[in-house]
């Protein structure tokens, strides 16, 4: 009789078994995937209590685990160094540096032995071990109040970079990019501990050649980007004087050669980003290498040749103005970038007006100048780049601001200004659909430029009786301009230029002319209206009758 009745107890049991371990299941399904699970369902208190409480765990890991074994080792290493650059004058001065290496060399063991316990600490200490040991080498040469090897000996100089290049195989081998970036990083270091020109000039060069072939053997781009830094400031040191080693801040001369491994350099490092293997994406790192390429290497071979070697300061921007174009063309050749090509194209660009300024005399300057805009509006063209359009545009505005203010007399200068710009305007008209600059903005601003320069080169060249006379020509000269190219904007031109004429005719025309001039001008500009109206009454009057014909039969 008890049977039938234990029967559904024991099945209402199995099923709250069976809700209890599926509200479990639910529980755990959500600890575990709320993080990644963006519409799953709001967690109850229990379950954001236990997620608080291994986030909190998390953290407490990650620092008690990553950042004190970082600190630690970064504390450790500091003092070790400390340790051996004290003078221990009651000492012999090999002793700081054989305890040094031993010291390095225990490091390397440790992180051998915990290379599978302790992966991340194993990897610290490698780096630590490689700095300890070059510092305990560099030991050798400073610190001390004896010295045991010269950085101005062959052997002096070997020893540094077997330790160096020691480094660079270890640092290879473990296939890691820190610790082949702090083998560069010591690389640098050796150049300017030497200090020499005829040692650190072609050590820069190397030391980029290695970091870009790492960047591209092992898609580290970032070590190619860290070259760009470490170049530019190691040629710097050296050529201001090396201040690290206790000179005067001062710029030496070195060899006439000198900048010229600045350019091979910026080649060498532009390399990375051109040789990358998704050359499709031009990504931030690949303009931020343009960009301090382009700044640091200019920058510190603008301020050589300009302190130190100004007898071949034109030549010498002028080939590096073929080198940055170069660069550019390659850009937009292999992938038509238009960040990096702009940047290297500006850059040479700007070279290429730094030689010409120190070539030629001012105010003939300026007409090289304003002829170089016209080039630079040519390869925007070929670039693609509204960039370099806009941007030259500026240059141009600042050449003729440049001249207004240095020039004492106007010589016709401003009249090349003038021609420049209606030269860039049918340029960019003539290639606007490869441009894309359908809103002709800049044709407009060229057009305006040269609307405002040719009447301020007229009234300054010639006598001021006849500027109206020569202003009312250069109006006809627009109306001719209009009837060849068939460009309406040459007509309003013509118009402002009329309406300019006859402001300046009743302002001061009146007063400061002379009796036959004043009769002349006024009657040569009201001729000139009168026809320009008749011209255009007649043109009315064809379209108002092609508008009203009809159309012809079918």
């Amino acid at each position: 009789m008890n049977e039938p009745n234990e029967s559904p107890r024991e099945d209402a049991a199995m099923r709250h078994i069976a809700e209890l371990e599926a509200r479990v299941a639910r529980l755990e399904a959500r600890v575990n995937l709320a993080a990644t699970e963006p519409d799953a369902a709001p967690a109850s208190p229990i379950e954001l209590t236990a997620v608080a409480g291994r986030t909190e765990d998390e953290l407490e890991f990650e620092v008690g685990q990553n950042w004190f074994a970082k600190v630690g080792i970064a504390v450790l290493t500091l003092g070790a160094i400390f340790m051996m650059s004290l003078p221990y004058a009651s000492l012999p001065a090999a002793v700081p540096s054989l305890i040094g290496g031993a010291l390095a060399i225990g490091l390397f063991a440790l992180a051998r032995m915990w290379r599978q316990s302790f992966e991340l600490v194993s990897g610290h200490l490698r780096g630590v071990a490689m700095a300890l040991f070059y510092f305990a080498t560099l030991r050798l040469y400073f610190f001390g109040t004896r010295h045991v090897l010269a950085t101005d000996t062959f052997i002096g100089r070997a020893a540094l970079v077997a330790v160096v290049a020691l480094n660079l195989v270890l640092a290879y081998r473990r296939k890691s990019p820190w610790l082949v970036g702090l083998a560069l990083v010591l690389g640098h270091v050796t150049a300017v501990a030497v200090g020499a020109g005829s040692f650190l000039l072609p050590a820069v060069v190397v030391l980029a050649a290695l970091a870009v072939a790492g960047a591209l053997k092992n898609n580290w781009p970032g070590l190619a980007l860290a070259g760009i830094p470490l170049g530019y400031a190691t040629y710097f040191a050296w050529a201001g004087n090396d201040p690290f080693l206790g000179r005067p801040f001062q710029f030496v001369a070195g060899p006439s050669v000198a900048p010229g491994f600045v350019l091979v350099v910026a080649v060498i490092l532009a390399a990375g980003p051109l040789l990358r293997r998704d050359h499709r994406v031009e990504d931030g790192l690949t303009n931020t290498s343009a960009l301090l390429n382009c700044a640091l290497g200019y920058g510190v071979f603008f301020l050589h040749t300009l302190a130190r070697h100004g007898t071949i300061f034109a030549p010498a921007h002028l080939a590096a103005s073929l080198v940055f174009l170069g660069l550019a063309v390659a850009f937009w050749v292999r992938e038509r970038s238009h960040v990096s090509t702009f940047l290297y194209a500006m850059t040479g660009y700007m070279a290429l007006s730094m030689a010409i300024i120190k070539a030629t005399a001012a105010p003939d300057v300026f007409v090289w100048l304003s002829l170089q805009s016209v080039i630079v509006v040519t390869t925007a063209i070929w670039f693609r780049s509204r960039f370099i359009v806009v941007a030259n545009f500026l240059i141009y505005l600042g050449i003729v601001l440049g001249y207004i203010v240095v020039a004492e007399k106007e010589s016709g200068i401003s009249v090349g200004f003038g021609i420049v710009a209606l030269v860039s305007a049918r340029i960019l008209n003539w290639q606007k659909e490869r441009l894309e600059l359908k809103t002709g903005l800049m044709r407009n601003a060229y057009l305006l430029s040269a609307f405002v320069v040719f009447p301020y080169a007229l009234y300054h060249l010639v006598p001021s009786r006849h500027v109206a006379l020569a202003w009312v020509g250069l109006a006809v000269g627009y109306y001719v301009m209009n009837f060849i190219v068939r460009n309406q904007k040459y007509r309003w031109m013509g118009h402002a230029t009329l309406l300019l004429t006859t402001f300046y005719l009743v302002t001061l025309g009146t007063r400061q002319f002379e009796p036959v001039f004043r009769v002349l001008s006024f009657l040569v500009l009201g001729t000139v209206l009168l026809i320009v109206s008749l011209v255009f009454t007649r043109l009315r009057k064809r379209q108002r009758a092609t508008v009203v014909a009809p159309s012809p039969p079918a």
